[in-house]
């Protein structure tokens, strides 16, 4: 009775433990040996601390596994150890909300405007659970402003140095209508210099300039002017600079903007929003360049000021891009490229690698340099980007940003916001999720700051990675085998080196006769039928390359995947894989669960299944008479009138003619069309495996075309058509003209050979019948009574007389 007893609960636990067991199931493939393991596994994964929860065959990793499955396995819920994560807000300090009373506002420091809400928090994070916190920010009014103008002195500066000069008392003009707390600085830069930047000659050196022209000497960057409230003094030392000159055309403008990126205490920096207009008419060297002039070491991204003059142009290379970029963020600078439109492109190009910069189009003379100044500060102030410090190894973070009018934004990946104006609140939704338990759950800080801004949320990271439960293991002598582990959370945490349930074995033991007969299914089976090895007379279950598959069972006779396939997928992708059987999903059958019971796939549009010429099977029909087909059965390539039915729909797609050229995409989309060349590579209905319907059809030409109609074995509709259409060619009109024409004259001329010919005969019969009556005449001339001699003789009288004698 006992021995049936302890089979009856064997086979129990084998059949929990296997429904336990699904394709992903992260927390079983996870294979934690203790708790902490465990909840590192998933937000879903809890550990069952119940010392009798563990069944025969069971190994102690089966104490983990999702929350709902251990509570169907009878694991009580106050014997489930699930952690959660929490949050604290630290500092909370409310936006300020600061308003101008009669054109002036309460005077306050910039270190007591707040413009982000909440300012510090502790997170405590458990893996794969994101804890999600609201981050507020709100555009102060009369926030100060520091700006500092960085101009390129090059020779072709020349006519825009003067209009600079009286840019400090406008600019404190305009800015005034932003700002009661403004400040500006100057600052100006050339290039290195050292060959072949320069000409290092000792007359250049001194004037590189024209001997006409009073140039100063060549400079790498120069700090005139420290920020100051005075645009006088601005003006005044504005006023005492004078061009200088270089070799080449672009300038050393990115030794001059690290310089002030880095020179906080030289520039004056406040804890502001913070300024920088570049100013030029010319391109810029990077990094790489400086070995032109045999310049090697990289940029270190310090400050080299001495006397206000950068000393080590000659020494450290251009910065890179990528280095500009961080020391700008770093120090919370955003910068204005205020540049002629010839080098437009490029400093846009410029201004998609720099984060809170903007490009405007300085004028000839840079005498609209207030304006650009004006316009480009109201475009970066009205956008909000968020950005983080490096996360630690495991930790991930998203963005969600809520901006104005309630519109969700997917800017910058849920980090950005527009068109914000001044006394406007944005909130951004943050959710941080760790993944794992990183550098063994010491705490970190990352930090949160819209880009350009001073102010930032700094956010402490605390990590789970024990439970509760851990703290309260202690050695237990009978249970864990002797003091071989400590009992902690329902189970022995063996020391290392100690295996088995109760630590009872060493992981070095050979295993015995009699340990290996008890991981045997019975004699003709392999020991853990081969999927295992035995130690201490338990099987331990291999892993397996894929952390989705694993064998389970008493015996590791089970797995979760040597199960039937369909379409390349486990059981069809509708069912899971126990022991290597099929459990269908619902409504799916066979064994590979790849045969649907929804009969909705075979529903006619008259709402019959099939309509009522088959039957459905696995969701697809299987069509009684043989001459129908189609999903439905609707189909029948072989019935009188498909060739008019499917006419429309060839002629459209195959020649784009019709009623249905308009329409054709979207109505005659429902077969596939084959071309041809001509009929007789039609295909025949005597040689198919299916039915196949000859068609002829007149085209809106006037034309005949000839296409083939079918439903093949797979149900997919085939159109053969030939791809010239038979026309009927009209007659050719110059061989009819020439014809006529020929025919009339061949006609004319037959007739007047034979007018010809006629009075030929007629002038030889006349001629005959003159001859015949000239014959026949009784007299002649000499006896015609009436004939006249033409002979008239005349005598002259004297003629034959001697002449009279005078």
């Amino acid at each position: 009775m006992d021995l049936k007893l302890i089979l009856l609960t064997t086979l129990l636990g084998i059949c929990c433990y296997c429904n336990a067991q699904k394709d992903g199931n992260e927390c079983i493939n996870a294979n934690a040996k203790y708790c902490g393991e465990c909840i590192q596994a998933g937000a879903k994964c809890g550990w069952c601390k119940d010392p009798d929860f563990l069944k025969q065959g069971e190994t102690v990793s089966t104490r983990c596994d999702e929350l709902q499955s251990l509570k169907k396995r009878g694991c009580k819920d106050n014997m489930i150890e699930n952690p959660l994560g929490e949050q604290d807000i630290i500092k909370n300090k409310t936006v300020t909300n600061r308003k101008k009373v009669h054109g002036t506002a309460r005077p306050l420091k910039p270190e007591d405007i707040t413009q982000i809400q909440p300012q510090k928090l502790r997170l405590t994070l458990r893996s794969g659970e994101p804890q999600s916190f609201d981050l507020k920010f709100k555009r102060a009014e009369d926030y100060p402003i520091d700006l500092y103008y960085l101009m390129d002195l090059s020779y072709s500066m020349k006519d825009d140095l003067e209009n600079v000069k009286n840019l400090g008392t406008s600019l404190m003009l305009e800015m005034s209508k932003i700002t009661s707390d403004f400040k500006i600085g100057f600052g100006s830069f050339v290039e290195k210099t050292v060959m072949p930047y320069i000409s290092t000659t000792p007359a250049k050196l001194l004037n590189p300039c024209t001997s006409d022209l009073n140039c100063t000497s060549p400079f790498s960057y120069k700090n005139v002017l420290n920020l100051t409230k005075n645009g006088q003094l601005f003006n005044t030392l504005v006023g005492q600079q004078h061009i200088s000159g270089n070799l080449d055309s672009p300038e050393g403008g990115f030794d001059a903007i690290m310089q002030v990126a880095v020179c906080g205490e030289h520039i004056g920096w406040r804890n502001v929003t913070r300024l920088l207009v570049f100013s030029t008419d010319a391109g810029f060297h990077f990094a790489g360049d400086g070995k032109l002039g045999g310049i090697v070491l990289p940029n270190d991204g310090k400050c080299h000021l001495e006397n206000n003059v950068y000393t080590m142009s000659h020494y450290y290379d251009y910065p890179s891009i990528a280095h500009l970029v961080q020391k700008l963020s770093d120090n919370n600078i955003q910068t204005i490229f205020a540049v002629t439109e010839e080098f437009q492109p490029v400093y846009q190009e410029l201004k998609n690698l720099i984060p809170k910069s903007a490009v405007g189009t300085l004028s000839a003379n840079s005498s609209n340099v207030i304006n650009l100044i004006i316009d480009a500060y109201n475009a970066l102030s009205s956008e909000v980007i968020l950005e983080n410090s490096k996360l630690p190894e495991g930790v991930t973070i998203a963005y969600t940003s809520h901006c104005k009018n309630g519109v969700v934004s997917e800017g910058e990946n849920g980090r950005k916001c527009s068109n914000i104006s001044i006394g406007d609140e944005v909130m951004f939704s943050i959710s941080i999720t760790s993944k794992g338990c990183p550098k063994k759950g010491k705490p970190e800080t990352i930090k949160i700051k819209p880009l350009g801004f001073t102010e930032e949320v700094e956010v402490i990271l605390h990590f789970i990675c024990e439970c509760e439960c851990h703290k309260y293991g202690f050695k237990n002598r009978s249970a864990c085998h002797f003091g071989n582990g400590t009992f902690e959370c329902g189970a022995c945490k063996c020391n290392e080196g100690r295996v088995g349930r109760q630590c009872e074995c060493s992981s070095n033991d050979v295993a015995t006769e009699d340990m290996d007969q008890t991981c045997r299914k019975d004699n003709g089976t392999d020991i853990c039928s081969n999927n295992g090895d035995c130690v201490c007379g338990t099987c331990e279950c291999k892993t397996r390359d894929n952390p989705e598959e694993r064998y389970s069972g008493q015996y590791c006779e089970c797995d979760n995947f040597n199960c039937d396939r369909s379409g390349n997928k486990l059981c069809g992708g509708h069912g899971r894989c126990e022991c290597r059987v099929c459990v269908c999903d619902p409504m799916w059958t066979g064994s590979a669960c790849d045969c649907s019971l929804d009969t909705s796939t075979c529903l006619a549009s008259n709402k019959q299944i099939c309509n009522g010429r088959g039957t459905c099977e696995c969701g697809t029909c299987k069509c009684t008479d043989p001459k129908f087909q189609g999903p439905t059965c609707e189909a029948c390539p072989t019935c009188p009138g498909v060739c008019t039915e499917h006419k429309d729909c060839v002629e459209c797609r195959a020649f784009g003619t019709g009623e249905k050229k308009e329409t054709c995409m979207e109505e005659c989309n429902y077969f596939t069309m084959i071309k041809v060349k001509d009929r007789d590579k039609l295909p025949q209905p005597n040689t198919m495996a299916y039915p196949v319907m000859l068609c002829k059809e007149r085209d809106a030409n006037d034309c005949w075309f000839y296409y083939t109609y079918a439903i093949n074995n797979n149900t997919e509709k085939e159109v053969h058509v030939v791809e010239k259409p038979d026309c009927l060619s009209g007659p050719d009109i110059i061989p009819i003209v020439a014809g006529v024409v020929a025919g009339i004259v061949l006609i004319g001329l037959a007739l007047l050979l034979i007018w010809k010919l006629l009075m030929i005969i007629h002038d030889r019969r006349e001629f005959a019948k003159f001859e015949k009556e000239k014959m026949n005449a009784k007299w002649d001339t000499q006896d015609n009574p009436i004939y006249k001699s033409p002979i008239n003789q005349f005598q002259n009288p004297n003629y034959g007389r001697k002449a009279a004698v005078l």
